[in-house]
């Protein structure tokens, strides 16, 4: 049956187009036999209402959705961030806010920073959480006050944050491990560089590739986990030192998006291509090191699908009182040099997506009433930007 609206509704049921309102909205003034025959016929019928005319019907404010996550690593974190704001554009007639209050670095001030938006009454909040001990109290505070956390990128699992958006992160250093397994001989010896283990993302893509690779390489073993931080300098100092070090290392894993002082490191020691490196996600910076075979594959985690889907789903269940999913895990996609063209982050300039950041003060304006039905979906995003 084709989807039909409210008078349709009101003509099958033989009531008024107002009773039917008031059944489907759960105002009072209608029977339950009445309501029950009313919601039987919209359910068969397929009817979904539209919620921006809900919103607009109910006097709702618009949605404001505080969104907290680092500047750096920019190239990983302004995907993430376009992401998010390519949906808010695309739900404006919703009424939708975006008020963005960065932190420099993960697991740096992200309790002031969500405090902050907490004061500010936000609805909701995109976080990338990273310094999971302090931050996990406040995020249970915001669930209390009837505010939605929703981690993106990584997750705070002994909180009480309504949902997570991310990869499967132990999932993804299994298949990391699968390819490292393809690229080396039996028996090789191989090393993991990561930010930080207390992360919930690294310490799980660091746990998934350290128990398969010995099984799928006939007891080859990872030698040395290194924790960089996310600097730049240290990532470069410790890893030079490990290839001098370890003189017979075959791979290495870089489960975080800093990768490219891993990549200098290895070619300061002239191992380029010599050695099978297997990165995280994609950006522009990565691209020479593919193309000279320095970068064998990357197990990319989406960024720009993530900060959408986790958008999409906010403003559904504020919006159409959509209940969250435990959890939303995006499937990681395999960057090899020969479709490394295949991927936006290797297409679309800055310039071309059409978003910029805003400024730590920045609002994105409600620019007034609904004026068509807004395209809310859980499944996969269009990727086109609006």
């Amino acid at each position: 049956m084709r989807r039909i609206g409210l008078r349709q509704i009101a003509k099958l049921a033989s009531v008024s187009l107002g009773t039917v309102d008031r059944a489907l909205n759960g105002r009072k003034g209608v029977n339950k036999t009445t309501r029950k025959r009313i919601f039987e016929i919209a359910e068969k019928a397929g009817y979904r209402p539209d919620p921006a005319a809900r919103a607009l019907s109910l006097g709702r404010v618009p949605i404001l959705v505080g969104v907290c996550i680092p500047r750096e690593i920019h190239y990983y974190f302004d995907e993430l961030l376009r992401g998010i704001l390519t949906e808010a554009s695309r739900l404006e007639r919703l009424g939708v806010q975006v008020l963005y209050r960065p932190t420099a670095r993960l697991g740096a001030g992200e309790v002031e920073r969500v405090t902050e938006l907490l004061n500010h009454e936000v609805q909701a909040i995109l976080i990338a959480p990273g310094d999971l001990a302090k931050l996990t109290p406040v995020i249970d505070e915001a669930e209390k006050r009837n505010v939605r956390v929703v981690c993106v990128d990584s997750d705070a699992p002994a909180s009480a944050r309504s949902t997570v958006v991310s990869v499967n992160a132990e999932i993804a250093g299994k298949v990391a491990a699968e390819l490292m397994s393809c690229f080396v001989i039996p028996h090789s010896q191989v090393a993991i560089v990561t930010g930080m283990l207390a992360t919930e993302d690294h310490g799980k893509k660091t746990k998934g590739f350290s128990e398969l690779y010995p099984q799928l390489s006939n007891g080859g073993r990872v030698v040395k986990v290194v924790e960089a931080h996310e600097e730049e300098e240290e990532a470069f100092q410790k890893c030079f030192a490990l290839l001098r070090r370890y003189r017979s290392l075959a791979g290495l894993y870089v489960n975080t998006v800093n990768c490219l002082p891993v990549c200098r490191a290895i070619c300061a020691h002239g191992l380029s291509g010599k050695i099978a490196l297997i990165t995280t996600d994609l950006f522009a910076g990565m691209i020479p090191y593919f193309e000279k075979g320095t970068i064998r594959a990357s197990v990319h985690g989406r960024p720009f699908v993530q900060g959408e889907l986790a958008m999409r789903l906010v403003v559904d269940h504020i919006a159409n009182h959509r209940p969250f999913p435990p959890f939303y895990y995006v499937s990681p996609h395999i960057v090899l040099k020969s479709n490394l063209y295949a991927f936006r982050e290797t297409r679309y300039s800055d310039g071309e997506v059409g978003l910029v950041a805003p400024s730590r003060d920045q609002i994105l304006p409600w620019e007034g009433p609904p004026q068509q039905t807004a395209d809310i979906m859980t499944g996969e995003p269009r990727l086109s930007p609006k």
